[in-house]
């Protein structure tokens, strides 16, 4: 098949991991792939295996940039594009015009976030063959909107290469790792994603406290960038851990270009989001066989087995979360059986191999239906 993914992000997020995951695996299972970004796109350095004149960089101002639609669409009748697959909302508009403009390729959506989408789509979109949620969730958020019919939604979820997150297997040395990181505690708890007020640093800092004078021998360590165009966000939680006194007990590493080296040397993982699509993060410490505490969000709900693959608690409630943590580091047996039981659940459920699978399934789908049509 060939596949034109439209992506106009400037931050790497999960769903522009996503993104990177399915285009490189595609191009692994012998698709010919092409990818559409902008000028600045951090995804450019991560979509090694695409051929050079695979990728299109283009402005993408809007919704309604026509001249990038045309240019797009001129780009699909080149190379005769089959499938166009956008992954953001300000795109989908973009992508739908292209589609129309190059009369053959089928429109594929993807939905990251449960955000309502705005009533302009219900618009723009009457060429979408599927819309892919990645979650239960997202599902019923699309559904309730009723932009789209319900039987052109549908939900593969999220996948990740569960054995990249493995190190246990290959020696990995997480007390060498910590040293150098200037970590010297006997416990590491830590959390990983965005610096931004929905995913609940600050909870994290605040249950942090709650166990500081309990747990002298716990440090917390939060990884992430702030893409605020002012860094206000990690300003703000810079300022709540020196109020709180805790400048020596929580550390902020920025980003991470890999992330399993970490996750494989935490005690617990921490996903303190207040809202939560998926919760791609809580998958891959799952696969890292790390006892995670989490907040119930629909997306952690949908990946978590409370009490058997993690712990969920309260959104919001500080508290609580340090009362599991704290139960946690107390229980050497129970973190092992925890992060056992979801590393076992990650390889079945979230591995990269059956997210492919199922997009292709639905791009095929799509194909057949345009050659009977």
């Amino acid at each position: 098949m060939r596949i034109l993914h439209i992506s106009s992000a400037r931050a790497f997020g999960g769903g522009e991991r996503h993104l990177v995951d399915l285009a490189n695996a595609l191009v692994e299972q012998g698709h010919d792939v092409y990818v559409a970004l902008v000028p600045d796109s951090p995804l450019h350095q991560k979509l090694a295996p695409l051929p050079a004149q695979n990728l299109l960089t283009l402005r993408m101002r809007g919704a309604v940039d026509v001249a990038s639609a045309i240019k797009l669409a001129r780009f699909a009748r080149k190379h005769q594009i089959e499938i166009v697959h956008a992954h953001r909302a300000r795109d989908y508009p973009l992508a739908a015009l292209a589609a129309k403009l190059a009369s053959y390729p089928r429109l594929i959506l993807t939905r990251h976030v449960l955000f309502p989408l705005g009533r302009w789509h219900r618009f723009t979109l009457s060429n979408v063959h599927r819309v892919i949620a990645v979650s239960n969730a997202v599902a019923a958020s699309l559904r309730a909107q009723q932009i789209f019919p319900a039987h052109k939604i549908c939900v593969i979820h999220n996948g990740i290469n569960v054995q990249s997150f493995d190190l246990a297997v290959s020696g990995f040395d997480r007390d060498a790792y910590r040293r150098s990181l200037h970590l010297a505690a006997r416990f590491l708890v830590g959390c990983l994603g965005e610096i931004s007020q929905v995913k609940g640093h600050e909870d994290f800092v605040r249950a942090a406290a709650n166990l500081a004078e309990q747990r002298p021998d716990t440090e917390f360590i939060i990884a992430g960038s702030d893409v605020s165009p002012t860094a206000v966000n990690r300003a703000r939680l810079e300022h709540l851990i020196a109020q709180l006194n805790l400048r020596e007990r929580v550390h902020l590493i920025g980003h991470l270009e890999d992330v399993a080296p970490l996750l494989s040397s935490l005690d617990v993982f921490v996903s303190a989001s207040h809202t939560e699509a998926f919760g791609l993060s809580i998958v891959e410490a799952m696969a890292s066989g790390v006892a995670v505490v989490a907040n119930a969000t629909d997306g952690a709900r949908e990946v978590i087995d409370d009490g058997e693959t993690g712990r969920l608690v309260p959104i919001g409630d500080a508290g609580a979360m340090a009362a599991a943590i704290n139960a946690l580091l107390e229980d050497e047996e129970e973190r092992k059986r925890l992060g056992t039981l979801a590393r076992a659940a990650a390889r079945k459920q979230w591995s990269l191999n059956r997210m492919v699978t199922a997009t292709e399934s639905i791009y095929q789908k799509a194909l057949d239906v345009k050659r009977l049509s």
